[in-house]
């Protein structure tokens, strides 16, 4: 079965030569990049069936059961929960068994120039377990359950009804610049009082919540964990809380609200919507109770290639300004779906294909075209939201990962938006204004020289000067633990560092990791999240924009690996 018994001599060949190939080509994979690739799941405790191939080498049942979470916890995010391929290459048993046991713990242990993380010599597995996964990976995939209306309607729960929410606002909270600030490891958000920086509320919420949105009102925060569980939070009770949750997959990242109003009629918070990762789907919900009405699959055809692929997960949702649509971004098959939810029991779909790994991004400042980043085939798609048709494909640097992305008014080229990458150090600006800048319209037009790799968000606003980018995934610590900012007014003379961490002032030895520039409501101010572990202090740092120097840090026993964090004023009205 499979590869032949190697001698203790070959195998340490093979694995001089694996290493000696991983070694040449190491630099062309960024240690960023293969942290993001090995995201983990919340699948790995999801009851699965075991099926036996009989072609397969012998697992026992608590060797498969270990391999399993371990394969959800480490490698799903790269090759798909199905073992297709999504990022990184199918690992399906036609190609797997054929490679053998002896073949796949070289490249389990040691990694691959293609970006696979080397487990073993990095300390995260022992032999016992490289030599688990290898044979794991020859078994036929465990299928995880699917998650239907009766599913989701068993975990529908509305906490407060609508009758008995208030009629108007019951605190004295300045709504409009609170932020959401997800506690990643203990299944919370804290809002905070931007204007007091105490904590209003410690909101339990789903497993590591990926982000928040504001309903179009501004009344009601919704966010969703990677466990698919969306919490409801309303703004206006004496102390902002849950009224709503409900679970709509088993693992997912996007949410949003109806925002339109026009000639079609009044949306304005009338529905919810959110995008699971598995089972490959978005559901449509009730947006004053998080009801699901509606359930959608995205299996389907990949762009270009039109091949089947059996798991397109759904990765950024935005609500259009233009038109009763949800934006829908659909990542393997490389699709943007325009859902028109003026009549959801007549829905009507517009599919625009772009680019495979569709994941995150935002709009253009006149919030018509939604610029998403395409991030293994390094390019932004913008997407025409009044027209709906694709507008350009922009290649940019190596995986595009702008959150939000920023806007903001260059000297020379007019409008643009930027991106930063996980894959290198760059930044890229695309131009926007196809009227009074049209030589430069969906264009890269410039690059800017960053810090280091590992960068996710990158930041603006309106009222400001700056541009800021972090780079939380880099491996040195000293990019990993300060943000670069560039004058908007001079961006030929580059950035500077500011150290954010060093502001912090925290006393132990956590990885305090920087990520996540975020604006108050005015502008004036920009906030960061030092990140480390569960068991390590975390904080919240204010940077005063005017002077770039410290304003204040949050410290609190309760901010427990604090990550994203979310303005409701600017996330209401997509300002970035």
């Amino acid at each position: 079965m499979g590869h032949p018994i190697l001698t203790r001599i070959a195998m340490l060949a093979l694995a001089s030569c694996a290493l000696t190939a991983y070694a040449q080509d190491k630099k062309s994979v960024s240690p960023a990049e293969m942290n993001y690739q090995a995201g983990s799941s919340p699948l790995a405790n999801e009851a699965m069936y075991q099926s036996s191939n009989p072609k397969a080498p012998a697992m026992t049942q608590a060797e498969f059961d270990v391999a399993r979470k371990t394969y959800f916890e480490r490698c799903a995010g790269c090759h798909g929960v199905l073992r297709k391929g999504a990022t990184g290459k199918p690992l399906t048993p036609d190609i797997t068994i054929g490679k053998g046991t002896d073949y796949l713990k070289i490249f389990i242990a040691y990694g691959s120039a293609a970006g696979m993380p080397n487990w073993l010599t990095s300390g995260e597995m022992d032999e016992k377990l490289v030599d688990i996964m290898a044979r794991y990976v020859q078994q036929d995939p465990p299928v995880p359950p699917e998650f239907g209306m009766a599913q989701m309607k068993q975990t529908w729960k509305v906490i407060v009804p609508p009758a008995q929410r208030p009629t108007k606002k019951m605190n004295n909270f300045n709504i409009e610049n609170i932020f959401s600030t997800t506690l990643r490891d203990t299944g919370e958000v804290a809002l905070i009082d931007g204007d007091t920086k105490k904590i209003i509320n410690i909101v339990k919420t789903g497993y590591a919540v990926h982000i928040s949105r504001t309903s179009a009102s501004g009344r009601y925060l919704f966010v969703i964990g990677r466990d698919a569980k969306i919490n409801m939070i309303d703004l206006w009770m004496p102390l902002p809380d849950n009224v709503a949750e409900v679970r709509i997959g088993l693992e997912a990242r996007s949410v949003d609200t109806s925002k339109y109003k026009g000639k079609e009629g009044d949306f304005t918070d009338k529905l919810a919507i959110a995008g699971a990762y598995w089972p490959p789907q978005y559901v449509i919900m009730k947006g004053d109770t998080l009801e699901p009405l509606k359930i959608v699959s995205t299996r389907g055809m990949v762009v270009g290639t039109q091949e089947y692929h059996p798991e397109p997960r759904v990765a950024s949702i935005v609500a259009s300004h233009f038109k009763p649509e949800f934006v829908v971004n659909v990542k393997e098959t490389g699709k943007t779906l325009m859902v028109d939810y003026s009549n959801i029991d007549a829905l009507k779909v517009t599919e625009i294909g772009s680019a495979p790994f569709l994941h995150d991004g935002g709009w253009d400042s006149t919030k018509r075209y939604f610029m998403v980043a395409a991030n293994n085939s390094n390019k932004i798609s913008v997407i025409d939201a009044k027209d709906g048709k694709l507008t350009a494909l922009v290649d940019v640097g190596k995986i595009p990962h702008p959150g939000r992305g920023a806007n903001f008014i260059h000297p020379k080229f007019g409008p643009v938006w930027a991106t930063g990458h996980l894959g290198d150090d760059t930044l890229a600006l695309i131009g926007t204004d196809p009227i009074k800048h049209k030589e430069y319209a969906f264009k890269k037009v410039a690059e800017l020289k960053g810090a280091g790799g590992g960068a996710l968000f990158i930041k603006s606003h309106p009222k400001s000067t700056h541009l800021y980018s972090d780079s939380p995934l880099n491996p040195d610590p000293k990019i990993s633990q300060s943000v670069v900012v560039y004058d908007i007014k001079n961006l030929d003379k580059g950035y500077v560092t500011l150290p954010i961490a060093e502001w912090a002032d925290l006393k132990d030895d956590g990885a305090k990791r920087v990520v996540q520039p975020e604006y108050n409501k005015a502008g004036d101010e920009v906030w960061f999240s030092v990140w480390s572990a569960k068991n390590k202090q975390s904080a919240l740092v204010v940077v005063d924009d005017k002077t770039l120097k410290l304003k204040a840090v949050i410290k609190d026993p309760k901010l427990i690996t604090p990550t994203g964090h979310f303005n409701v004023h600017n996330t209401q009205h997509d300002i970035y």
